[in-house]
């Protein structure tokens, strides 16, 4: 034989080295790389995977009276131990850490730092936050932390009607100094309130979530108000008591309108949609008062803010958070007002049956608010999807449909940052599967599964595709 067994096997590798490397190369040069410094991370919230909904001084939250109250959370389930990470917090970050991410947002328990929601702060509350973030600290993983993730202390819903009274305000103004003070050293990145739409409209408008109401709209736009004037004081907290170089944001779940076609008349009519839906908010924190179109439309139920109001709630934040999931699809209709154009029955979906799936979202949120709003850094503080994800004989996950899906969301956000949407950071909700709300623990948005009998992590086949592109800053 002219060439021996071993110089073939020689030439094999050669070969076998030079077609990876030329791979390599393309994949490197294929445009899938996110901006240097990009920052990566994963999310959860204080009652969603705390647990010890009772102990160590910790007061009662409106979601643990609203998850005791039958029928209205499924299946019963209550925030009592949720994934416990009360007492497993130290191995769910080394999980974190495993996976290479270094970026955490995580949120304080009010009820937890006061009991009653305002008086003498909980000391055993404190401490635990404090172990919490040194822990973090001691892993290089970087905390941000969000004031109020809905766990309102049910002692001021009970006592004055919690968002619909102002002394709300004054509460969560202490509550604000009292965390920054104590925990300013360890934190430099705060949000002040996670998607104000959820916690006031769908607790108090349509009894969806916790206190579980439905009142009139005069109400409803009052517990709007009085969140803004929170949203001011945690701004404010953060200005005063923050350390040096602090930020300090506000976390939105803005309402996208996608164009049905990206034509200028459609992406008008999708600009114009998204201002309508976002108003309430957004102008007030940006643009310093309401709009006037919508007190109008309002009438007498609009908000009657007083002398000081906005200058509290436009104080200038340094980021914009935004929670994005999903939108709708606008198009312009007759003069070129906007028409939502309806699903079909059988547009794709995840488990979670409000989450219709639209990638374009990732790209047209932060464009428009960037254009509409002037803001100039942007981090998707949630992006993520609800599948009741069930382990196979082996134990493993190959959930294929969350990896899918967060993969074409964030090819979208890609795309938008190449043509200039200021977006410096992304978050996937959520690090484990947890206590979803109303949904209970049925409906799981972790890219790590929780057994919650046995309390047992498994990170997913999402996990470990997640924690590859982190470390490669790309989409892989």
């Amino acid at each position: 034989m002219a060439i021996g067994g071993k110089n073939r096997h020689q030439h094999d590798a050669v070969t076998g080295n030079t077609a990876l490397s030329a791979i390599q190369t393309i994949t490197k040069n294929s445009g899938l790389a996110f901006p240097k410094n990009f920052i990566w991370g994963v999310a959860t919230a204080a009652p969603q995977i705390e647990g010890a909904s009772c102990v160590h001084g910790k007061g009662e939250s409106i979601w643990d009276r609203f998850a005791q109250t039958p029928g209205k959370v499924r299946n019963g389930d209550t925030l009592d131990i949720a994934c416990d990470h009360y007492r497993r917090y130290r191995s769910d970050f080394r999980l974190i850490h495993s996976l290479g991410v270094r970026n955490y947002r995580m949120s304080i328990a009010w009820p937890r730092i006061f009991p009653e929601g305002e008086g003498t702060p909980n000391a055993k509350g404190l401490d635990f936050y404090k172990r919490q973030l040194d822990a973090l600290g001691e892993l290089g993983i970087t905390p941000w932390v969000t004031m109020f993730h809905w766990d309102l202390p049910q002692a001021l819903e009970t006592r004055f009607g919690g968002w619909r009274d102002r002394r709300v305000v004054d509460a969560f103004a202490l509550y604000a100094e009292t965390i920054v003070k104590v925990f300013g050293d360890r934190v430099r990145h705060w949000i002040t309130l996670n998607e104000i739409l959820c916690f006031t409209r769908l607790g108090y408008g349509t009894g969806q979530k916790a206190p579980g109401l439905k009142l009139p709209e005069k109400e409803v736009l009052k517990t709007y108000h009085n969140a803004l004037l929170c949203h001011g004081h945690g701004v404010r907290a953060v200005r005063e008591h923050g350390a040096r170089g602090a930020k300090v944001g506000l976390t939105d779940n803005c309402g996208i309108s996608i164009p049905v076609t990206e034509t200028p008349e459609d992406i008008e009519a999708a600009r114009v949609e998204f201002q309508r839906d976002n108003w309430l908010t957004l102008d007030a924190v940006y643009r310093g008062g309401y709009n006037e179109r919508m007190l109008r439309e309002a009438g007498d139920d609009a908000p009657k803010p007083l002398k000081g109001d906005f200058d509290l709630i436009s104080l200038p934040t340094d980021f914009l958070g935004l929670n994005i999931y999903t939108g709708k699809f606008v198009r312009a209709g007759r003069r070129g007002k906007p028409e939502v154009v309806p699903f079909p029955e059988n547009y794709p979906t995840a488990d979670t049956a409000w989450l219709k799936i639209l990638p374009q979202s990732m790209y047209w949120g932060p464009r428009f608010a960037s254009e509409l709003y002037g803001v100039k850094e942007i981090h998707i503080t949630e992006n993520g999807c609800g599948y009741n994800d069930k382990p196979a004989p082996d134990g493993s996950i190959s959930d294929l449909h969350r990896r899918d899906l967060v993969r074409n969301y964030l090819g979208e956000l890609l795309r938008g940052i190449r043509d200039g949407n200021p977006v410096k950071g992304y978050f996937l909700w959520s690090l484990i599967d947890n206590f979803e709300w109303e949904d209970g623990y049925d409906m799981r948005f972790g890219i790590v599964h929780c057994d919650f009998k046995t309390q047992r992590r498994t990170p997913k086949l999402s996990a470990k595709w997640y924690s590859r592109v982190v470390s490669e800053n790309r989409l892989v």
